[in-house]
């Protein structure tokens, strides 16, 4: 069984709001009593995705002093720039590629999949990421049940906002999963709501924004509720390569 927290959509920009609501969400989950294999962070860490917003994601992570009690799991999102993000939060050269990176664990992978395009706030997984996937996966013992990670949802989630820039050509995404029984199902962000759906008959969980909680349209005319608590999500992919998710407030 593999047990993953989730956290999405930060958008660290210097101030004290931002700072205050990670590192609240952080020291909920470096205090849990209880197991957990890893946190993935789908996208939109920085919000201007500048080397000293990285800096501070670090910092808030984890990711310099060892302070994680496990892996810390990050994507970019459309609010992200590749070189910095490698840089001054991964500790990596600079580049402007892809940032795609492959977890295993005792009981399943995990995919971090860069969704991004340079430039703009819609989100494709192009050929080199493709290409990535189907070798990760081809290396995979085939009985590993397999989770994709990156920042746009395939689908729509009924809100004109991030439904406006979601993932470009997700009958593309589909025909993979088809080819691709051993995907359990799909993590994002990018929407700032807790959700949860089917895409090509395989769950799809949007995890909630840090930053704000975006108001549905039934819920009123501001989109940003920006005094709502952040929001966490938990998954279980357990041993019959089943996903079951569990959403949580941090006040």
């Amino acid at each position: 069984m593999l047990v993953l927290a989730h956290i999405s959509d930060l958008h660290l920009d210097g101030s004290p709001r931002a700072t205050e609501r990670a590192e609240r969400v952080r020291d909920r989950l470096w205090r849990l009593p209880g197991r957990v294999d890893a946190l993935l962070v789908t996208g939109d860490i920085a919000d201007h995705g500048t080397e000293s917003e990285y800096e501070e994601a670090a910092r808030v992570l984890g990711l310099r002093d060892g302070s994680a009690p496990f892996p810390v799991l990050t994507c970019p999102g459309n609010h992200d720039s590749r070189a910095p993000y490698r840089k001054a939060l991964l500790g990596r050269p600079a580049a402007d590629g892809p940032v795609n990176d492959l977890h295993v664990f005792d009981g399943g992978a995990v995919l971090m999949c860069d969704s991004s395009i340079p430039g703009s706030d819609e989100g494709e997984l192009d050929e080199e990421t493709y290409g990535w996937i189907e070798a990760s996966l081809d290396g995979l013992d085939g009985d590993t049940p397999a989770l994709l990670a990156l920042h746009h949802p395939p689908a729509a989630l009924h809100h004109p906002l991030p439904d406006s820039y979601r993932l470009r050509r997700p009958g593309r995404l589909a025909a993979l999963l088809a080819r691709r029984p051993g995907i359990a199902g799909l993590i994002t962000g990018h929407a700032h709501t807790p959700a949860a759906t089917v895409f090509a008959g395989r769950p799809l969980v949007v995890g909630p924004g840090v930053t704000w909680t975006l108001r549905l349209p039934w819920e009123g005319d501001q989109v940003a509720d920006r005094d709502a608590p952040v929001g966490l999500a938990y998954h279980v992919l357990d041993d019959a390569g089943r996903l079951t998710s569990h959403f949580r407030t941090v006040t």
